[in-house]
């Protein structure tokens, strides 16, 4: 049975059991989005548990068309190949489906957002459906759209040191097991992973095009939709650490006019979504993913003059991904429509 509120909308969580699923449901109880009936929705095996929330638990459904009916918000993290099939199915009957997968990313009737750097966007939903972008995109577009801005990102190198709960619950609990097995004096098994995550680094995403990664695809096609400049240089590298939670990037931005670490700092100072640490760099003193894990904002630190490349600097960001990276940039989004955005 739905959770009942005396609110304003009919909400669905899709994918309700998962890691973002379930974060999604922690943050619109946080955050107090208005609720009237909240449907927490999963796969035929998972319906019939319960989860938490708003000080009981709710029961998950299993995900059909008619659990769909009356829906006003659908908020899918269910995979790509259900978002592909229930995603249009939620939008036909009236919800506007805010999706989590690469299902519509691209798709140029499906807006990409994220409410800090395009939430104009959202309004051109032609299929009903507005695009979550992906974990390591969305720190990155919030961290650089107040540099964009002021002027004019010509080409960003970036590389990730990215947790395993960006792979599911399931990663994390082979990182544990695998980190229990080495200091134990035992072979680590790999079953969710291409190898050794404890105490490793690896890049383990499927291949995407000309020999880079999926995920480092994505960053180069998102970001360019996000920002609306398909000519803007991004060369990415993406690896997967063994940190539970918590997504870290080095960047490296070039622009069209240069652009120094002090006026870097005042555009970046107070910007949406944005938690400068601007102290002179000292050891353990910059954003961390174990400081950022279970808050919200995108952290930014090491804002520096580039030492070859004059105009041109580089940051550290920092942000949790199951938060900011996924659920919380949903609820955003959703709560920025319901206002009437």
């Amino acid at each position: 049975m739905s959770h009942v509120l005396s609110m304003s909308f009919v909400v669905a969580v899709v994918g309700a059991t998962g890691a973002v699923g379930r974060e999604m449901l922690k943050i619109l109880e946080q955050r107090r989005f208005p609720i009237k009936r909240l449907a927490a929705l999963a796969s035929a095996r998972s319906a019939g548990k319960t989860l938490p929330f708003a000080g009981g638990a709710i029961t998950v459904e299993e995900l059909t068309p008619r659990s769909l009916q009356g829906v006003e918000f659908a908020l899918f993290s269910a995979g790509a190949s259900v978002s592909r099939e229930m995603a249009p199915v939620a939008a036909a009957a009236g919800a506007v489906v805010i999706d989590n997968s690469s299902a519509w990313r691209m798709d140029p009737d499906v807006p990409l957002v994220v409410p800090e750097v395009n939430m104009e966007a959202a309004a051109r939903r032609q299929r009903g459906i507005i695009a979550n972008p992906n974990c390591a995109t969305i720190q990155l577009v919030v961290a650089l759209k107040p540099l964009h801005d002021a002027a004019r990102i010509r080409h960003v190198v970036v590389s990730t040191y990215q947790a395993t709960s960006g792979k599911g619950h399931a990663a994390v609990e082979e990182l544990l097991a695998q980190t229990r097995a080495v200091l134990e004096g035992r072979k680590p098994e790999g079953r969710i992973f291409p190898g050794t995550i404890a105490f490793n680094a690896l890049c383990d995403w499927k291949p995407g095009e000309d020999d880079y990664s999926e995920e480092e695809t994505k960053i180069i096609q998102e970001m360019r939709k996000i920002m609306g400049d398909e000519s803007m240089g991004i060369s990415p590298t993406t690896v997967r650490i063994p940190v539970v939670n918590g997504h870290s990037e080095s960047v490296h931005v070039q622009f069209e006019r240069p652009l120094r670490a002090d006026e870097a700092k005042r555009l970046l100072r107070g910007a949406p979504g944005i938690v400068l640490m601007e102290e002179a760099y000292a050891p353990g003193k910059h954003p961390q993913p174990l400081h950022a894990s279970g808050t919200d904002p995108v952290y930014v630190g090491r804002v520096r003059n580039d030492p070859a490349v004059p105009g041109a600097l580089n940051l550290f960001v920092v942000s949790d991904n199951l938060r900011k990276g996924a659920a919380l940039n949903a609820v955003q989004i959703a709560e920025r429509v319901s206002a009437g955005e």
